[in-house]
């Protein structure tokens, strides 16, 4: 049943629209201040980072995607695996449950680390599973099938509201993250899918003990969205109805990201509805240490052209610093930005600080 249901969403995400409606990611609201003096050679700017101990050529993590399912997966990630190692930046892989329950589909996800060697890469794991009584084995488990270099636990509370196979039963997730915490060898972030991560919950995650959040927001693929088709193709009349009511429910991902970059201060993936280089430059300049995408590279990836997507996306970066005259990342870091609208209104109601970004100088 669980590969059945990863090729589902790997056909809906590849033929339908299942990107938000009504709600943006918020970037729209964000706005860099040109320098007509940018006093730099574009051709010296360097993107690279260093990120959880591991070198980034680039500021850039392919989010989780797939596994677990033959006829699809395996090429994807093989394929995305290549790319990644070449470019030197890093990749998470999809749900590892599937390989759990049957060890036949583990290469699915073992082709990640046999194409990259050397990349950094996210093991997979939902917090429904970490809470079964072989949690710990579980989360070990995962991560040792990929020689993974971080742990994912992902919290996914919207589709497994939705989902007709859904677990709903989330008491003491965070106390089983913490207990995984303490018991992996490897940094453990923690990620939503698409509906956001708010200050009060990355507060609890930074006090158990995990390195890294990811934000994941609203404003890109919708998995409510993804089970209404499901359950639309299955004439599941309840399910369809509540994937359309709830297609566009969540935090923007610059709310989430300003929200919990004041809240917290450990490191962040600004992920969710990020299309451009722009859009990257402004979540890193509010503070994100990577951007995450999903879709366009699955897609591109289908189509045969990740690598020129990849590409894109850093010549976009690397034109909005050269406009604003950063050298580096922590001077895009430095960068002034002035904050507008709804994602202004939502903060300042929220009690946040939006000024601090404005970052004048002499």
């Amino acid at each position: 049943m669980t590969e059945e249901r990863k090729l589902d969403h790997l056909r809906i995400c590849l033929n339908e629209d299942v990107e938000s409606n009504l709600v943006t990611n918020g970037f729209e609201d964000i706005h860099f201040v040109h320098r007509a003096l940018p006093e730099l050679d574009k051709n010296d700017i360097d993107i690279s980072t260093e990120f959880l101990d591991h070198r980034f050529e680039a500021p850039v993590i392919v989010e989780p995607m797939t596994g677990g399912e033959q006829s699809l997966s395996k090429e994807i990630n093989a394929a995305l695996a290549s790319m990644v190692e070449e470019a030197g930046i890093g990749m998470g892989l999809g749900s590892q449950r599937a390989a759990l329950e049957d060890s036949s589909l583990e290469e699915t996800y073992t082709i990640v680390r046999e194409k990259a060697p050397t990349a950094f890469l996210m093991a997979n794991i939902g917090c429904t599973q970490l809470l079964s009584e072989r949690g710990i084995e579980y989360a070990e488990r995962v991560i040792e099938m990929v020689d993974a270099d971080a742990l994912s636990i992902h919290l996914n509370p919207l589709q497994e509201a939705i989902q007709p196979e859904g677990e709903t039963y989330f008491l003491g997730v965070l106390q089983r993250i913490r207990d995984v915490v303490k018991e992996v060898k490897v940094p453990v972030i923690v990620k939503e899918t698409g509906a956001g991560i708010a200050s009060e919950d990355a507060r609890k995650l930074a006090e158990v003990g995990v390195a890294c959040i990811d934000v994941a927001g609203a404003g890109g693929t919708s998995w409510a969205a993804v089970e209404h088709y499901r359950a639309k193709s299955n004439r599941d009349e309840l399910r369809a109805k509540l994937g359309k009511t709830f297609w566009d429910w969540g935090i923007p991902t610059a709310i989430c990201l300003i929200e919990v970059k004041q809240s917290v201060s450990i490191p962040v993936i600004a992920s969710g509805g990020i299309r451009t280089g722009v859009e990257g430059a402004k979540a890193i300049s509010l503070g994100a240490d990577l951007v995450g995408m999903a879709l366009p590279f699955l897609k591109a990836t289908v189509k045969g052209d990740a690598k020129e997507t990849l590409n894109i996306f850093l010549e976009e970066l690397k034109n909005v610093m050269f406009l604003v005259g950063a050298r580096n990342l922590e001077e895009l870091r430095s960068a002034p930005l002035v904050i507008t609208g709804k994602t202004k209104v939502w903060l300042n109601e929220r009690g946040f600080d939006t000024k601090i970004y404005a970052r004048r100088s002499g």
